[in-house]
């Protein structure tokens, strides 16, 4: 299968958070869209590992994802090696995507951050011919994403640009909620820095921010690592 856009998160949950509403307008545009999770979540506070993997096939239905998988990596303890970006690298030549979605360059949880750098190195080398990795016994083709974007995530940081989410927002807030171990407070587990309803009234408050921004209702925003081109000064919103 290819893909035409594949979002890498450190965590179940951090693509729902930080460019779920720009999955779901691809979706709807008829888009091929994938997720990838580098770890299980198995340090977070609340649920559980099986309970979030149910948690993100219920988040991936609502989406509409064509695949979602989990690299299995340690918590809390993975790190930007060789081993690790060859394992980002079987996926990426796997789907062969044109845009890959990329975790927060800098941000609150560690995770992110080294996550953000593992990704784009991982993609860079990817298109490299002499980097030989097979799937199902067969050596696979090189492939360069055309296009890498990050997503912001916890920290605020200034977007390069803005995407108009406000068609999507209320199918992005399902889609989040499904995963009601880390979100909700129901006063059996201890509440966490994402449990506090404050942190969903943050993640509102932030796209209604970069919406009015660029004049819509909600936006999200994208850190690039090059500069963006257009071919016309109306494309711009």
């Amino acid at each position: 299968m290819k893909l035409d856009i594949l979002v890498f998160s450190a965590h179940p949950d951090d693509a729902e958070l930080g460019c779920g509403g720009t999955v779901i307008q691809a979706v709807a545009q008829g888009r091929q869209v994938g997720i990838a999770d580098l770890t299980r979540g198995e340090l977070g506070t609340r649920g559980s590992v099986e309970i979030r993997k149910s948690e993100a096939a219920a988040a991936s239905q609502i989406m509409g994802l064509s695949v979602r998988e989990n690299l299995g990596f340690r918590d809390g303890f993975f790190v930007n090696d060789e081993a690790h970006q060859l394992a980002l690298i079987q996926l990426v030549r796997k789907y062969r995507p044109e845009i890959v979605l990329a975790a927060a360059p800098r941000d609150r949880h560690p995770d992110h951050p080294r996550a953000s750098e593992l990704i784009v190195e991982a993609c860079f080398l990817s298109g490299l011919l002499r980097i030989e990795t097979r799937m199902e016994g067969s050596v696979q083709q090189p492939w360069r994403p055309g296009a890498l974007y990050h997503y912001v995530q916890s920290l605020f940081l200034t977007p390069d640009f803005v995407l108009d989410v406000s068609e999507h927002w209320q199918t992005k807030m399902e889609a989040i909620k499904a995963y009601k171990s880390q979100f909700f407070n129901d006063g059996e587990e201890p509440e966490t820095y994402i449990s506090n309803p404050r942190f969903l009234k943050m993640v509102e408050s932030r796209a209604v921010e970069l919406g009015h921004s660029i004049g819509v209702e909600y936006g999200e925003g994208f850190i690039t690592n090059r500069n963006l081109g257009v071919r016309n000064l109306f494309d711009l919103v």
